[in-house]
């Protein structure tokens, strides 16, 4: 069944067969896809198209994909950008988030998780003014802003939602199980550490002026959001 969406998403894969195949299962799925084959081009055209969400092969001729989506960031494009990646390690996802990406797709590809992931970072935005705090930490879910003791704090869309999921659960020891299904909302194969990456990086955003410890780790059970 084809969905009707307005959303625009910008596919920038070298391989023609790939960016062809990923572009038809996005069109089928409703989506407004277009396609670029270098990091120039996909910059052009996420200058004048402004997607509402960019896929970037690792592997670009010219810059690298991660190069790219740290330009991305650097103008100020906000969108979210998935990396098409062939390997998956603690490196590759490391590097994935310090370029300022928001989440991965491993090649070969499955067109269902692959739109699946497409869904989760497209669902409609809720219309609300909610604010969570927890202490001196105030999350506003209407404009996806972070605020610490008055100091800003720029998150990626996939470090809001698992802050947002601890404050949603304040002083709740809450299992890797949970927040892979809460946040993630799919199944990662094997035994793969992508909550601790994630928390790693939140926690370095959080703590960057020497703040308090809020999310803690619970040995052999999970994480927590709590007063240290």
């Amino acid at each position: 069944m084809i969905l009707a969406h307005s959303a625009c998403v910008l596919v920038i894969e070298p391989d023609d067969s790939v960016a062809n195949q990923l572009a038809f299962d996005l069109q089928e799925a409703g989506y407004d896809a277009f396609v670029a084959h270098d990091a120039a081009s996909g910059l052009q055209q996420c200058r004048e198209l402004q997607p509402a969400l960019i896929v970037v092969d690792r592997m670009l001729t010219g810059e690298s994909g991660l190069s790219l989506c740290r330009n991305l960031r650097i103008i100020g494009h906000h969108s979210p950008v998935l990396i098409l990646m062939a390997r998956d390690t603690v490196d590759d996802r490391v590097a994935c988030l310090e370029a300022g990406a928001d989440d991965y797709i491993l090649k070969p590809y499955r067109a269902e998780d692959f739109l699946k992931l497409i869904r989760l970072y497209l669902k409609p935005d809720v219309d609300t003014n909610e604010q969570l705090r927890f202490g001196d930490l105030i999350l506003d879910i209407a404009i996806r802003r972070v605020i610490y003791n008055s100091r800003a704090i720029d998150l990626t869309m996939k470090e809001f939602e698992l802050l947002k999921f601890f404050m949603e659960h304040p002083r709740e020891v809450l299992t890797r199980e949970q927040i892979l299904e809460n946040v993630w909302g799919y199944d990662f194969m094997g035994e793969s550490n992508v909550i601790e990456v994630y928390i790693r990086y939140l926690r370095l955003k959080i703590e960057e002026e020497g703040q308090k410890r809020l999310i803690q780790t619970v040995r052999g059970v999970g994480y927590v959001l709590r007063e240290s």
